[in-house]
């Protein structure tokens, strides 16, 4: 029974598929495991099985102390720092590292592999911390950190909230006991790149609401400015075919359907609008390209072995490099700069909606000076571009010499990972403002009516927030439209009334 191939796009949905495959079928775990139980008989030196570990590789442990040799090095890497890492994706990270062993190429014994998936079944999520990994080795102390509650240490997140709750305390709650490790769990357990790639899903999983997101609010902004539709016309698209811009140009003109505002200002002269307007295919294209292309790896990352050595079905145990993170640090510096530029351009098109272009009032409120209208919200989008800027240097082009020179070049993708989910929260905070402004400034357009599209998106948002034209507490409107964006309800609302995006 072959397991199910995770994907992004559903990726708890996925993974739970894939846990529960495992739970039903252990076989493969069980005929790896004999194959390392053959290789320790063989009386021969194999790397992680009866040896030391990195630069202590060529140091021979005695057969009665193979088990001790597992603890502490679970004990030893356990050393991360920093803020632990979030509660979704430290239980993505379980399922993961689950999945990778339950692949069969890894010899971790079936009693290690079962608690791991008990730890899944009962929801008991280990405390990682965030930082410490360089991402050659695997992602080696939050791997540690992840399975340290195995052997009774280490923490885990309380069911409800509250502080952390100390390991050994759950396991007697639950009625379990810490397990002994064999010979080659430790190290199957912290050799991975289940960090990086656990960022790495999970944020692209949002992407895929996020995404067709900037589509609407640019045809939003678009509207309220009385932009052309022009630039979004197939055959533009047909003579550079970047599949993106396809997609993105389509999405747009579905919007734009049936406007009364752009027959209005269809013969209306203007020749050309500003990059941020015109190129949104072209932009947002390039972006959902790149971040397709992160996709791709981090699915491929995902269903893949990263352990070290490896077991295969003849007997082979091979000492490897599938531990490095590289293929996964440059998609995620490659997937942050993408999203970086979903905001820089929105931050353009806030930008332009406060100028007052075609009948607008500045700052778009009738009577500033005494208001200031809607001109911080668009410092806040400035500072977080600009953040994001600093954020999008590639963690990938880094690399210090670990293990005594033996790891001499490192991925940095965990630092890539976090980098990462930082840029997104700001990517997503740039987007509500765009909503919440490009909405103000459609109220200006009435009575003539945009495209159906960007209609039941106005409406909606009106739903929720009402036009200003004082100044007031921004921040309560700003955190209703911040919570319309991370959800469903915006885009299922434009979906529903047939509006197809993609």
């Amino acid at each position: 029974m072959a397991p199910p191939r995770i994907t992004v796009r559903d990726l708890d949905a996925d993974l739970a598929a894939s846990v529960a495959h495992f739970r039903a079928d252990v076989s493969a775990v069980g005929r790896s495991r004999a194959r390392v139980e053959a290789a320790l008989a063989d009386g021969q030196p194999h790397y992680g099985i009866n040896t030391g570990f990195g630069a202590l590789a060529n140091k021979r442990v005695p057969d009665d102390q193979l088990a001790r040799l597992q603890r502490n090095l679970l004990l030893s890497h356990a050393v991360g720092v920093g803020d632990p890492v979030p509660l979704d994706i430290t239980r993505v990270m379980l399922r993961l590292k689950i999945h990778a062993l339950g692949l069969g190429y890894s010899g971790v014994s079936v009693a290690t592999f079962r608690r791991l998936m008990e730890f899944d079944g009962l929801d008991l999520i280990p405390v990682v911390p965030s930082r410490g990994s360089v991402g050659a080795s695997g992602d080696l102390a939050p791997l540690a950190h992840l399975s340290l509650p195995l052997i009774g240490y280490g923490e885990f997140w309380a069911p409800a909230g509250g502080p952390p709750v100390p390991a050994a305390d759950a396991l007697r709650d639950h009625g379990l006991s810490p397990i002994e490790l064999g010979a080659k769990d430790g190290l199957a357990l912290i050799n991975g790149t289940q960090l990086m790639a656990g960022y790495g899903a999970a944020v692209l999983e949002k992407c895929t609401r996020l995404v067709p997101l900037f589509d609407l609010a640019a045809a939003m902004s678009l509207e309220a400015l009385q932009g052309s539709i022009r630039p979004f016309d197939p055959r533009v698209y047909a003579v550079r075919p970047h599949p993106g811009h396809g997609v993105v140009a389509a999405n747009v003109r579905a919007l734009l359907a049936a406007s009364e505002i752009l027959e209005s200002h269809r013969h209306c002269g203007k020749v050309q609008d500003p990059y941020c307007l015109r190129c949104v295919p072209q932009v947002h294209g390039a972006s959902r390209d790149a971040l397709a292309y992160a996709t791709g790896v981090l699915e491929t990352e995902i269903n893949g072995v990263t352990d070290n050595p490896l077991v295969f079905d003849d007997g082979d145990v091979i000492s490897c490099g599938n531990f490095h993170g590289q293929p996964v640090a440059l998609a995620l510096d490659f997937a942050a700069i993408a999203l970086a530029e979903f905001a820089s351009i929105s931050e353009r098109r806030i930008y332009l909606l406060l100028e007052g272009h075609d009948g607008l009032p500045r700052l778009l409120m009738r009577e500033t000076g005494l208001n200031s209208g809607f001109m911080i919200p668009q410092y806040t989008a400035a500072a977080l571009v600009s953040e994001n800027k600093v954020l999008c240097h590639p963690a990938s082009v880094d690399s210090i010499p670990t293990s005594l020179g033996q790891e001499d070049h490192v991925s940095m993708g965990s630092i890539a990972a976090l980098k990462l989910l930082q840029v997104f929260r700001n990517v997503e905070t740039v987007l509500a403002i765009e909503v919440l402004t490009a909405a103000q400034a459609l109220d200006y357009r009435l009575p003539l009516r945009p495209g159906r599209g960007v209609e039941v998106a106005h409406l909606f948002v009106r739903r929720n927030v009402p036009h200003r034209e004082a100044d007031y507490l921004f921040q309560d409107d700003l955190a209703r439209v911040f919570e319309l964006v991370r959800g469903t309800g915006l885009l299922d609302a434009v979906r529903d009334a047939g509006v197809g995006l993609s």
